[in-house]
């Protein structure tokens, strides 16, 4: 079986999402993949590690998903692939429907298993209160992998590059400014994430969420009010309405836990809470949690992981 999968390559680097997607796909049949943009063939070289075979480059650097999409149809109908992989992220999800009406090929979004032995493949519905189980009759399917949902397994092998250059036609769209997301761990990419809510009181106390996040290597999120006060930076917001992440820890510090916001991270492989109030319903979606002050708590378990980590 042929796979296609799309390399989302932000900045020229290679999206952790994208390697997964990769992966992914290895597991599915042999692996072409495609990107475009200001990207390193060495980079996309090293997909062979994870199981691409060759790596198609387009020279454009559009960010248009009506572009993409076409890009992305040509490219599968060079590979001949009758699968076409994603990453459900914004960029995957602005492309994915596009491309599934364009190849008139059944669309699943939001996946977190391989396909079975009969076809059907896991997804999470109602904001990942529920699992559906999803199977693909058209001749041709596309998957839109949830991040952090497979562990990588990394081999030796090197994926063959080669430019590709199919006409994708002018833009229609017009980008007149791209704000790029700061920092040195982007939050849709992060294993680690520390997240704190109003319980902090002002934006001024944020310097120990910060300081943790540095310890342990995390990126920093926050709870919705706290961008729309502006507390915060809005790309910084996990919920129902921003971003929804899959990390192996979610630390949340000062978040009572409404639905909006479990419905972002409830998905996350391990979750703590640290709150003052016993009966905030996040605790009920914890698998461990701190009844007790984050100005207390967040510098004290800053300064055991420092601890721990100098003597080990």
């Amino acid at each position: 079986m042929s796979v296609l999968v799309y390399i989302s390559t932000p900045n020229g680097h290679i999206s952790k999402s994208a390697i997964e997607a990769v992966y992914y796909g290895s597991q599915i049949g042999e692996v072409t993949a495609l990107a475009n943009g200001n990207v390193s063939k060495d980079d996309l070289a090293n997909l062979g590690k994870y199981g691409a075979k060759n790596v198609l480059l387009h020279a454009s650097e559009t960010e248009d998903p009506s572009q993409l999409s076409k890009m992305i149809q040509k490219a599968a109908t060079s590979a001949s692939a009758d699968t076409i992989i994603l990453s459900y992220d914004l960029i995957g999800k602005a492309i994915a429907p596009r491309v599934s009406a364009g190849m008139k090929a059944g669309y699943v979004p939001g996946a977190t298993t391989l396909p079975d032995a009969n076809g059907l493949i896991k997804t999470n519905v109602f904001s990942g209160k529920a699992k559906g189980l999803v199977k693909v009759n058209t001749p041709k399917r596309i998957i839109g992998l949830t991040p952090n949902s497979i562990p990588l397994v990394e081999g030796n092998d090197v994926a063959t590059v080669t430019d590709f250059s199919e006409e994708i036609g002018n833009s229609s769209i017009t980008i007149k400014e791209i704000k790029k997301q700061e920092g040195d761990i982007l939050l849709t990419e992060a294993d680690l994430v520390v997240s704190a809510g109003r319980g902090l009181k002002g934006p001024e106390n944020w310097g120990m969420v910060e300081d943790l996040a540095k310890t342990l290597g995390a990126a920093t999120a926050c709870s919705r009010p706290v961008a729309d006060i502006g507390w915060r930076p809005h790309h910084e917001h996990v919920g129902q309405t921003g971003i929804a992440i899959r990390p192996n820890l979610y630390i949340a510090a000062g978040i009572s836990g409404a639905i909006q916001h479990l419905a972002g991270v409830n998905q996350s492989k391990t979750i703590v809470v640290i709150n003052t109030d016993p009966e905030a319903p996040f605790f009920k979606a914890a698998d461990y949690g701190v009844i007790g002050d984050a100005f207390e708590v967040l510098p004290a378990l800053n300064e055991a992981i420092k601890n721990f980590k100098a003597n080990n």
